[in-house]
């Protein structure tokens, strides 16, 4: 009796607490598989991966947020009204601008806001949840792009600069660190006295405006910027925020927004390394006008180094600018100058001509002179192609005329009726060689006054218009 009741009392208690001994057995079992997986044997790892893709213990987010239970290729809403995505940007620098290229680069923060009731989980916090760039892929996400656009690129270091916030009712916002070159189309046609438009054109890919609704989160408060934006060439003058629409025959119309910011060039770099030059080379042209018109060389040689340096000013300046098929606010200054230098050395030329002709013309006439009295002339422009002074010239043969005008009214003892006929023609003679010597220099008088102010009232015309 008495072991009767013993074996009833033992088999009572294996019933009760053998259950629960391999209950905690296999959430032991669970926990392990879930906390330690390397610790399963080598030979049973390829057949759970090959038999099953996902993870045995899925993570706490993806079971939070449903994303295995929803299709998240489709857009929120799909079959109703569009999606809105409000964009609000923060430009962090200009890096860029190139001229030749004709195009910025810009680095900001691009933000998006929109609402997918899919991704909505409970919460007595109200708190949201941030994650980094490893769950964008498997939620559905705006398909941004920037129109013109040459190269773009999202920040990698040391992470993907990618913020992805999750608020309990669905809404969602996405920030992400982009450097974008885009094209500007630019006019110079006052460079470097101009002032550029550029804009960045923000549009969604694949969805037009019957899916998607893109528009400017804050309205003109949606684009900000840093302090202090600092060009080496340009001050940034002004930043607005647009938008738009696009149209394209196949697809339809599609919604624009516009980050558009004026540039305004540094002139003082252009003064310096452009302007001032060609003033100087022009000034140093002018000296040849004060340069004895005899001295051939130093007039010749001082204007063709000035033609030649402004010829390596407008090379060096062509260099560095698009080949643009219009004329530039720099092209005719640096065109009015070389004009300058080159009438300057067409002015000498023109005075060694005039020159040279005069002289022609007083040696025929002393020739005569000396003809009549049987005295040797003396050539007044020598082969060398310097000139002599031609009254040093007329004095020299006027001496002879009255030596030998003297010895012969000794010796014949003519009236002295004679003698003042011969100094009334050599008189004559001399009045007319100083004319023409004087009328040569008539043309570098003038020249000194004339060309300054040409030059000046140009100046003035010319920034008076592009300024």
């Amino acid at each position: 009796m008495v072991l009767a009741s013993q074996l009833v009392s033992f088999t009572y208690i294996w019933i009760t607490l053998m259950p629960s001994a391999f209950a905690a057995s296999d959430i032991k079992k669970l926990h392990q598989r879930c906390s330690s997986p390397r610790k399963q044997p080598r030979k049973q790892e390829p057949r759970m991966r090959k038999g099953d893709s996902t993870k045995v213990c899925p993570l706490k987010y993806e079971q939070l947020l449903h994303i295995e239970d929803h299709d998240f290729t489709m857009r929120p809403g799909f079959g109703g009204s569009p999606v809105p995505v409000g964009v609000d940007v923060h430009i962090e620098s200009i890096d860029s601008i190139s001229e030749v290229n004709m195009d910025f680069t810009m680095t900001f923060y691009l933000r998006h806001y929109w609402k997918d009731e899919r991704l909505s989980f409970p919460s007595t916090t109200n708190k949201s949840m941030t994650f980094d760039h490893r769950l964008i892929k498997k939620i559905w996400m705006p398909d941004i792009f920037f129109v013109h656009s040459k190269r773009s690129f999202i920040h990698d270091t040391t992470m993907e600069n990618i913020m992805l916030r999750v608020h309990p009712d669905g809404n969602v916002l996405l920030s992400v660190r982009i450097t974008v070159s885009a094209m500007c189309f630019m006019d110079f046609s006052k460079f470097p006295l101009d002032t550029q438009s550029c804009s960045l054109e923000l549009e969604s890919y694949a969805y037009n405006e019957e899916d998607l609704i893109l528009y400017w989160k804050h309205g003109n408060k949606s684009l900000n910027t840093e302090e202090h934006i600092s060009l080496s060439q340009f001050f940034v003058e002004d930043f607005s925020a647009s938008s738009g629409l696009a149209f394209y025959s196949s697809t339809g119309w599609y919604n624009r927004l516009f980050i558009n910011f004026v540039l305004r060039r540094h002139i003082f770099f252009f003064v310096l390394q452009t302007y001032f030059p060609a003033m100087l080379m022009v000034m140093l042209s002018w000296v040849s006008f004060w340069i004895d018109r005899r001295a051939v060389p130093a007039r010749v040689s001082l204007g063709m180094t000035t033609v030649l340096t402004m010829s390596t000013i407008i090379t060096g300046m062509s260099a560095s600018m698009p080949q643009v098929s219009y004329v530039k606010a720099v092209d005719v200054y640096l065109w009015v100058s070389s004009l300058f230098v080159l009438l300057s050395v067409i002015e000498y030329a023109a005075v060694n001509y005039l020159t040279t002709v005069e002289e022609q013309k007083q040696f025929k006439k002393t020739e005569k002179i000396s003809g009549m009295y049987n005295i040797d002339t003396v050539q007044t422009m020598a082969f060398d192609g310097c000139y002599y002074d031609s009254e040093t010239d007329m004095d020299q043969t006027s001496f002879s005329l009255h030596s030998e005008d003297s010895i012969r009214g000794r010796s014949t003892g003519r009236p002295s009726t004679d003698s003042s006929q011969i100094k009334r023609r050599k008189s004559l003679g001399g009045q007319v060689g100083r004319i023409v010597l004087e009328n040569n220099h008539v043309i570098d008088t003038y020249s000194r006054i004339l060309f300054p102010i040409v030059y000046i009232v140009f100046n003035l015309f010319y920034w008076g218009v592009y300024v």
